[in-house]
């Protein structure tokens, strides 16, 4: 189940704090519950991907995103991502998850989210995000105008691009009828 309470605090707290700047990175404190194991006593991978929305929902009332979506009646979408996850997070512990805004191209916004443990890196992510408006992508230079920023990005890191352009490379829509099945050996 979507984590409906945790989203309301972090609504409310978020709002009395002060605001971050675009490129700042947004802390939030997480303690792993007993309804975010799998059954291996460790946080779902799945649950990470549903607290990471906590992560983006924060950073976007932080900077002011979240004030310019309600004015503009616009929303968020997630348009891909890729995970890493590298150490458990067991029952109870404690992480910091992080969130910053990276940069946009023409359609996208680039967000970089991770959960710490200490020193640790527990899990990362690179997300590609959207603003929409009647179910179609906003122009991100419209959104980086209503947030009171240049319509341009700054440039975005190497890792990000190469990314985004091999995932361009990726055929959709995927696995289209008996094309999709592996070869037979004879």
């Amino acid at each position: 189940m979507y984590p409906y309470a945790r989203l309301a605090h972090v609504m409310f707290s978020e709002r009395r704090k002060p605001r971050l700047g675009p490129f700042e990175t947004h802390h939030l404190g997480l303690r792993c519950l007993p309804h975010d194991l799998d059954g291996f006593f460790e946080m779902n991978n799945g649950r990470i991907l549903t607290l990471y929305d906590l992560g983006r929902f924060a950073l976007s009332i932080r900077i002011g995103l979240w004030d310019v979506l309600r004015q503009q009646r616009w929303g968020l979408v997630v348009a891909g991502s890729s995970v890493r996850y590298r150490a458990r997070i067991t029952g109870l512990q404690r992480v910091e998850l992080r969130t910053r805004l990276l940069g946009w191209d023409g359609r996208f916004v680039y967000i970089e989210q991770g959960m710490w443990r200490g020193e640790t890196c527990c899990n990362h992510a690179l997300l590609r995000t959207g603003i929409t408006q009647k179910g179609r992508l906003t122009p991100v230079a419209d959104v980086a105008r209503a947030l009171g920023q240049a319509p341009l990005s700054p440039p975005l890191p190497d890792w990000v691009t190469s990314w985004a352009d091999a995932d361009g490379l990726r055929p959709w829509p995927p696995m289209q009828g008996d094309t999709a099945r592996p070869p037979t050996s004879p």
